[in-house]
């Protein structure tokens, strides 16, 4: 589970980051950028929205534990970006926009976890060389010492995301300018408030 559009919304097959994909306006017929929404492959099911249920009040339940436990978590996010544009999920059980991502296992560093949740969460296949990390930091966040790593990818050709309808309910493509009109989770703002700015990334 990830703790953590109007753009470009997608959902659909599997793309390699490597591979050049068809762009998703193309197939759209020419949707723009930060415009309606594309129309899903398909609708959630009632099945789906048990899920997006369940995923609630287990987040919930989470955040009870964390608020009694204060447990140290970490995870690990990535910022996709194609022609400027970023790549933003929205997670059933949040009211936040997020990035693909999820927590790092036990034997995994951040980037292979990065690398792997979004195989398992888009269906976006990438390799470790091919990450930047652009932002690492420990903070307090919903009652946990959250360390969070976020790594930069640049895709080439804009992929087809597939998401579950389940733990993910949509993702869209913006512009930094108008995913900062957005609620976020907050390092993605502090990423995208110093690309606008044209500044390094302060982190304390």
């Amino acid at each position: 589970m990830s703790s953590n559009g109007a753009g470009d919304e997608l959902d659909g097959g599997h793309v390699d980051a490597e591979v050049d994909a068809e762009p998703a306006r193309a197939r759209a017929g020419g949707v723009g950028r930060d415009s309606a929404s594309e129309a899903a492959a398909r609708e959630a099911t009632v099945v789906d929205r048990s899920f997006q249920v369940a995923y609630k009040l287990a987040y919930r339940m989470m955040r009870v534990y964390w608020g009694v436990r204060r447990p140290a978590t970490h995870g690990a996010l990535v910022t996709l970006w194609n022609q400027g544009e970023l790549l933003l999920i929205q997670n059933s059980y949040v009211s936040y926009r997020s990035l693909p991502g999820g927590y790092v296992g036990r034997y995994e560093t951040g980037a292979e976890a990065a690398v792997r949740e979004l195989r398992e969460e888009i269906g976006v296949v990438a390799r470790i060389e091919q990450l930047e990390k652009v932002y690492d930091e420990v903070k307090d966040w919903e009652g946990k010492r959250d360390h969070v790593e976020v790594f930069k990818l640049e895709l080439p050709a804009r992929p087809v995301v597939r998401i579950d309808h389940r733990e993910v309910i949509s993702a869209g493509w913006y512009t930094p300018a108008r995913a900062l009109e957005l609620d976020l989770f907050p390092p993605i703002r502090l990423i995208l408030e110093a690309k606008v700015a044209g500044r390094p990334l302060s982190q304390t």
